[in-house]
């Protein structure tokens, strides 16, 4: 009861615009100072220094880096040509361009906000051109930043496997192909809006085999980058925070002697937007780790086991449950939010009902990432409808048909978990 109490603070100082990792903190350290708690008030800085000494942890700030480097190394504009290529032919080319795009740069960015934001500058402008109304285009550039977040490297994925001890290295493999179900469904719905409302190819033809072969060939390396990550992790090469390491070396000898285009100037500033996004993040972790600390000392995953175990007859029931809850806490927090409180709380609890956590961390990802993209907080709808000055009624109603693909795919995932598992059960046993 305390710790629901807790957590009702934290949502509701959230609401009324206090920064997330304050609110949390203060929840936090207001269990030591309730009476009868019994726990010395020194306990709260320990456990905000003790969440920050994770080896597994160095992933995030690593990955976060990684996005900024190969957006400054010239890497975008090489895969929007080949994803214009591939894509360009169908009704509604440019929209179908930038959900290709949005897979392809789910190896790269890793962030379904930074990747709507992007493609909204990239893309945005040249849509609304070419007749497609600011909804329908802000609609389909955010919910492209979905495929982004399940595609590896994504940093949700890394927090959930670190704050549940899940594998980092299985939940990366199990991402490949929710991610590419997705990009279909997606795709097909966005066939079918630009059929009816005449929206028209960027390319006249299929493009030539010679064509596709060039601009893969210019993309290779970022192409290139997510399959080495997957291979290494599962031989064995390194761990997913020595990935992120790689990764680093791999975007600077990529930018400043492959592609030339990265200097100096572009290395300092994509440090300098790492620190602004990396400060954010490890504030959250940080003072998340008392509400952490407070949840597993009252017990909070056995009780809400014990009842959920008596309460749903089967694991799809409970799942059906728990995404319902994940979509509506995704409407009001940011994805990276959500995972980081209730990570501790519902792993153990999908454990013991014999749900495998890689199969739930997909699940969740999904969910609550596409939370933001919904109406009435989603960080991603504000960015995109900011960056096109769309209404937000026009973008929630053009949202619709694409929401209903993203939830066929969902429950698909819930009735089938080998569509999530049978590629990390093949590689990795």
């Amino acid at each position: 009861m305390i710790t629901a109490l807790l957590l009702v603070l934290g949502l509701v100082l959230m609401a009324i615009g206090m920064p997330v990792a304050f609110a949390i903190g203060i929840a936090g350290f207001l269990y030591f100072l309730l009476p009868g708690t019994f726990l010395p008030v020194g306990i709260g800085p320990q456990r905000i220094v003790s969440a920050t000494q994770s080896f597994p942890l160095l992933a995030v700030p690593l990955f976060i880096f990684i996005g900024h480097l190969m957006n400054a190394s010239g890497i975008t504009p090489r895969l929007l040509r080949l994803s214009t290529l591939l894509a360009g032919w169908m009704s509604g080319g440019l929209a179908q361009a930038s959900l290709v795009l949005s897979t392809l740069m789910g190896g790269v960015s890793g962030s379904a906000v930074a990747d709507a934001a992007m493609q909204s500058r990239v893309l945005g402008k040249g849509m609304v051109g070419e007749g497609y109304t600011p909804g329908f285009a802000g609609a389909v550039l955010s919910i492209g930043g979905l495929i982004t977040a399940t595609i590896p490297p994504s940093i949700g994925l890394i927090l959930y496997g670190y704050l549940g001890e899940v594998s980092i290295g299985r939940l990366f493999i199990a991402g490949v192909v929710p991610g590419v179900l997705l990009m279909v469904a997606l795709m097909i719905t966005t066939w079918l809006v630009s059929r009816r409302r005449g929206y028209t190819p960027v390319r006249d033809s299929l493009p030539r085999f010679a064509e596709v072969a060039s601009a893969t060939r210019s993309s290779i390396w970022a192409l290139l980058f997510p399959l080495w990550l997957l291979v290494g992790i599962r031989y064995g090469l390194f761990t997913p925070s020595e990935a992120g390491a790689f990764a680093v070396v791999y975007a600077l000898v990529v930018g400043c002697f492959i592609h030339r285009e990265m200097g100096i100037a572009e290395i300092i500033e994509a440090m300098r937007a790492s620190v602004r996004d990396i400060g954010m993040i490890m504030l959250i972790i940080m003072f998340s780790g008392i509400i952490g600390y407070v949840v597993s000392f009252e017990r909070v995953p056995q009780t809400i086991a014990e009842l959920t175990l008596g309460v749903f007859s089967s694991q799809t029931a409970l799942l059906l449950t728990l995404a319902v809850l994940l979509v509506f806490l995704g409407m009001l927090l940011e994805a990276t939010v959500v995972v980081m409180l209730l990570a501790p709380i519902l792993v153990p609890v999908i454990k013991t009902a014999g749900i495998d956590p890689v199969h739930f961390g997909l699940l969740m990802m999904t969910l609550v990432t596409f939370g933001g993209m919904t109406p009435p907080v989603g960080i991603s709808m504000y960015t995109v409808c900011g960056i096109l000055r769309c209404p937000f009624t026009d973008y929630s109603r053009e949202l619709v048909p694409f929401a209903v693909a993203v939830l066929t795919v969902v429950l698909g995932i819930i009735f089938f978990p080998t569509i999530v598992l049978f590629l990390p059960n093949m590689l990795m046993g």
